[in-house]
């Protein structure tokens, strides 16, 4: 199957699925962050820091919920990005522009990494004082004011004109201001590595997929060359060994952030997928289906499915029982053929590719794994890439079947939500709640209730709910952050 990017100006519009995905990575992101260390069980963590010291090692292969996250939200991105340039082409934006769009965008999103990082507590202070919790939180004001999309109302657009260049100023000064514990101040060098890796991945990401719309061959061989590439800078003393390391601008740009790719491109494809169903998904809301028993059955049974390939994929890379779970992937894979037989309805169709393209990538990355030492995240092996990417095509599969066949979107509104607006999540709690907390004195009446895993895992659960409100409170709101 090519890629119909014809799509028209009528036919663009949200696919929530996706929303849901991002949504459901963001938040996860959040709950990794937010649970107690040291106490609970090695798979609540990175598999290469496991508990209680969670030093990190390097030749600790494995993979847990914690590892997959990232890819997850690559995954999302990549995604996004045909809907979102194909929005832009269809309202007449010249290749030249949509070019300036995908830089700008980067540079808004480098900008956004940096000063991040600038404002955050413990860059602030290594022992964070009263003044420090103060000073993140006006830093979160600033970021709001900056980045923030306001509605389209004539009022507040007439003070947001004013508004977000005085935020611009603000923000200028106070990283000036601050006196880092490194002993020096505003430097580029210091940055949010996340969102450095996600601001190449929107650049080259974009850019891929602008210059192969219409050409997956070409596109996949793109990663031919990322792939040769990648296995020969590992040549010590090869010139692509000098080449891969070497950078013009390091702090924003390096070429071994390229591998991200592996997951980005692959995330393209299924936006393409999403933009060729959306020009008939108007008309298919208006059929009438036949939900008979079976027609409900059968797709519990692919959300069962899609469910229990990543958990034994969970369960069983980190255990290290590969060949076991290699053989119970297969068996499920082909209990999930039967299950996507004879498929109709246009949204029906568009989780069979997604299918295949999970399964064929699982497959690609459980041969890989016995290479580089097994699945690691850090440093990311071949497998990582493959296997994080399938998870993902099957839990975009599993939110497909409950917003777009079930129509039951409501029963993840929160996730839709939060993956609209996914940076403000990212923020939120390093710079809102956690200040709120220790200005408060609230943190100091929880902490002694959570020295057991399950307070500890309940402590990370609530703080990442009240997250989770707050943003989707701002996206009712329709206060959408630029990034």
């Amino acid at each position: 199957m090519q890629p119909n990017n014809s799509i028209n100006n009528t036919s663009l519009k949200r696919y929530y699925a996706l929303d849901a995905l991002r949504g459901f990575a963001i938040l996860a992101m959040i709950l990794s962050g937010t649970i107690s260390y040291e106490i609970l069980p090695a798979w609540m963590y990175h598999a290469q820091e496991p508990p209680p010291n969670h030093i990190f090692n390097p030749n600790l292969p494995g993979l847990t919920w914690v590892d997959i996250v990232f890819p997850i939200f690559l995954f999302s991105m990549g995604s996004a990005i045909p809907l979102s340039i194909l929005n832009r082409l269809a309202k007449g934006l010249t290749k030249t522009q949509i070019i300036f769009y995908i830089f700008r965008r980067g540079l808004l999103l480098g900008i956004f990494a940096i000063f991040l990082q600038h404002i955050r507590p413990l860059t602030i202070n290594k022992t964070p004082t009263t003044q420090t919790w103060w000073i993140a939180l006006l830093g979160f004001l600033i970021l709001f004011l900056v980045f923030v999309r306001w509605p389209k109302n004539q009022k507040i657009r007439q003070y947001a004109i004013l508004i977000t260049p005085i935020a611009w100023v603000a923000a200028s000064i106070l990283v000036c201001v601050i006196n880092y514990p490194e002993g020096n101040g505003f430097s580029v060098l210091r940055s949010d590595i996340i969102l450095i890796v996600l601001t190449n991945m929107a650049i080259f990401g974009s850019l891929a997929w602008l210059f192969t719309k219409n050409n997956w061959l070409l596109r996949f061989g793109l990663l031919g060359f990322l792939i040769a590439l990648r296995l020969s800078a590992t040549v010590q003393g090869s010139w692509i060994a000098v080449f891969w390391q070497a950078s013009p601008i390091p702090w924003i740009f390096q070429f071994d952030y390229l591998k991200y790719l592996l997951i980005v491109i692959p995330g393209t494809i299924a936006g393409d997928l999403i933009v060729d169903s959306l020009g008939i998904y108007l008309s298919d809301q208006q059929e009438v289906v036949n939900q008979s028993k079976w027609w409900s059955l059968r797709f519990y049974s692919i959300t069962f499915l899609m469910l229990a390939i990543c958990i034994t994929l969970l369960i069983g890379l980190q255990a290290r029982l590969l060949w076991q779970t290699s053989l119970v992937c297969v068996v499920l894979c082909l209990i999930g053929w039967f299950l996507f037989i004879n498929l109709t309805s246009k949204q029906e169709r568009l989780i069979k590719y997604f299918y295949q393209w999970g399964v064929y990538l699982l497959i690609l990355g459980l041969l890989f794994e016995p290479f580089e030492n097994g699945i690691k995240k850090d440093p990311a092996t071949f497998s990582y890439f493959f296997v994080t990417t399938a998870i993902a095509f099957f839990l975009l599969i599993i939110f497909t079947v409950i917003i777009d066949i079930l129509k039951q979107r409501q029963c993840l509104q929160l996730l839709i939500a939060n993956g609209q607006n996914p940076m403000m999540g990212y923020v939120a709690f390093g710079n809102l709640v956690w200040p709120i907390l220790k200005l408060t004195h609230l943190e100091a009446l929880i902490l002694p209730y959570t020295h057991t895993p399950l307070t500890g895992f309940l402590k990370g659960v609530v703080y990442t709910l009240i997250i989770a409100i707050f943003v989707s409170l701002c996206t009712k709101l329709k206060l959408f952050w630029r990034t």
